[in-house]
């Protein structure tokens, strides 16, 4: 199935329900109209992260299903699939063989030893250097490779020590990519998403991240497998608004991962300015997002907002936010990422009904078409216990649902609200034609989608500092009021 106009769930496996069959239920039962295509974060089988380092891509974790799960899926959603383009996950049979066989591996050119790499450099990076690359860590990105053999040796690790990452530029890693994203194509997907995808590419004098023009090269290589197969590609990165707009002009989808902090700074200051101006620059052909599976991305807005806004807007959610405190986003509790704030969606506008209903609108009204996370969908709270249990601050928006705990929160008013944007938002035509955005004051906006072609028009007006909106489409010439 094709990419449609049409809101797409972000869910992992088991978080509605406990299983695939049981995320199948949750979309016939309380899902119709609502959603129209789902993005199942990784289901194969990982050794850490939540599913981010994949153990082997041609298998379903049979603690969520199989494939015959997924496909049942894909008869009636367009799907979205992960492929990790940078790393594979240490207890792989690819890294365990090298391991095990060291230089007489056929794996051994799949990832990327520091003896090589730096061999010029006595195999070792210099400070300089290590200073240099956009890393996750406060030191060289590198794992220890133990062979069976008992010699060692250093081996290029962005991330987490069970996501060691592949080199991309070897025969052996284009072959691994290739008959990975061919397998994956005919599973059933009508989106890969590539992961991590902009430290893909490594170059020394260069800080190895968005490294050009590499990139360009190893995201046609995937593109051209996947065109194969009328299967869409979606490079995934968090970094300065910019990259997303020259990813665009190529004529990729991309992510538009500013929005989550323009609407909260548009909602707690009531000011439309920053807002109204990148609705007005932003690519069109993407996916919104106010939350994912990770925290609410702050680098994304740099120079979108200046420095004081984006502080003043960490301050307000801290300060207004429910049950969320910055020692959630720090080490204490395993965050991965400073750039990122752990809060639910809802808990951060202060599970405040009539704030998250209007920042859903705005992101609904926005060019491209909406990703709404599970926790988001169903307007959850921040998860302190389990927060708590696990010392894993992007836990806080992860929580459990049961099916019995779905059945009562989808009764909720503001979800029911949110269900009917949806929907709406899924059938009008309105939105398959031109956009346009205005403000109509320092508090209030306007946005118009216009399909000529179809003689449907929608109008949104929002007056942010009250948090008041109305909604009209008007079709043949006739004007009705949209009622959440």
């Amino acid at each position: 199935m094709q990419v449609k106009n049409q809101a797409m769930l972000i869910t992992y496996s088991d978080s509605l329900g406990n299983n695939l069959k049981d995320l199948k239920h949750v979309l016939e039962k309380h899902l119709q109209g609502v959603i129209g295509g789902v993005h199942i974060l990784p289901f194969f089988p990982s050794s850490g992260d939540r599913g981010f380092a994949p153990m082997d891509y041609t298998k379903v974790d049979p603690a969520f299903g199989d494939w015959n799960d997924i496909q049942a899926l894909a008869k009636d959603y367009y799907l979205m699939f992960d492929f990790m383009v940078n790393h594979i996950s240490a207890q792989s049979p690819y890294f365990k063989d090298f391991l095990a066989k060291k230089d007489a591996s056929e794996y051994r050119d799949l990832f990327i030893r520091y003896k090589d790499f730096w061999k010029d450099f006595g195999g070792e990076p210099t400070e300089e250097q290590v200073d240099l690359i956009y890393k996750r860590k406060p030191r060289a990105p590198y794992r220890m490779a133990e062979f069976a053999d008992g010699t060692s040796e250093k081996v290029w690790c962005t991330f987490d020590e069970q996501q060691v990452d592949l080199d991309v530029t070897t025969a052996t890693t284009k072959k691994f990519i290739k008959d990975n994203l061919e397998f994956l194509s005919k599973q059933g997907a009508a989106i890969i998403r590539l992961d991590a995808f902009a430290y893909a590419n490594k170059r020394i004098g260069t800080n190895c991240f968005f490294v050009e023009p590499d990139i360009w090269e190893t995201l046609k290589e995937c593109t051209d497998v996947l065109d194969a197969h009328n299967v869409t590609v979606l490079p995934e990165i968090h970094e300065h608004y910019t990259i997303q707009l020259k990813i665009a002009e190529h004529d990729y989808y991309v992510y538009d991962f500013a929005l989550p902090m323009l609407v909260l700074h548009t909602l707690f200051s009531g000011n439309v300015d920053r807002l109204v101006n990148w609705m007005a620059i932003c690519p069109r052909k993407q996916f919104t997002t106010l939350d994912t599976h990770d925290g609410i991305g702050v680098v994304d807005v740099k120079d979108l907002m200046t420095d004081e806004e984006c502080e003043a807007t960490r301050e307000a959610l801290y300060a207004q936010g429910a049950n969320v405190k910055k020692k959630y986003s720090s080490a204490e509790y395993n965050n991965l990422d400073i750039y990122q704030i752990n809060c639910t969606y809802y808990s951060a506008l202060g599970n405040n009904d009539q704030a998250y209903i209007l920042a859903r609108v705005l992101q609904c009204f926005a060019p491209g078409i909406p990703q709404i996370y599970y926790v988001g969908l169903l307007a959850g709270e921040n998860d302190i216990e389990l927060l708590e249990r696990t010392k894993e601050g992007r836990n806080i928006n992860r929580h459990y649902y049961s099916l019995a705990e779905i059945d009562e929160t989808v009764q909720r008013p503001v979800v029911q609200q949110l269900f009917n944007l949806l929907k709406f938002r899924n059938t009008s035509a309105a939105f398959d034609g031109a956009f346009s955005v205005k403000a109509l004051g320092a508090k209030e906006l306007e946005i118009v989608w216009d399909n000529q072609a179809a003689g449907v028009s929608a109008k949104l007006v929002a007056n942010t500092e009250n948090r008041t909106f109305q909604i009209t489409e008007t079709a043949n010439g006739v004007t009705r009021e949209i009622t959440l």
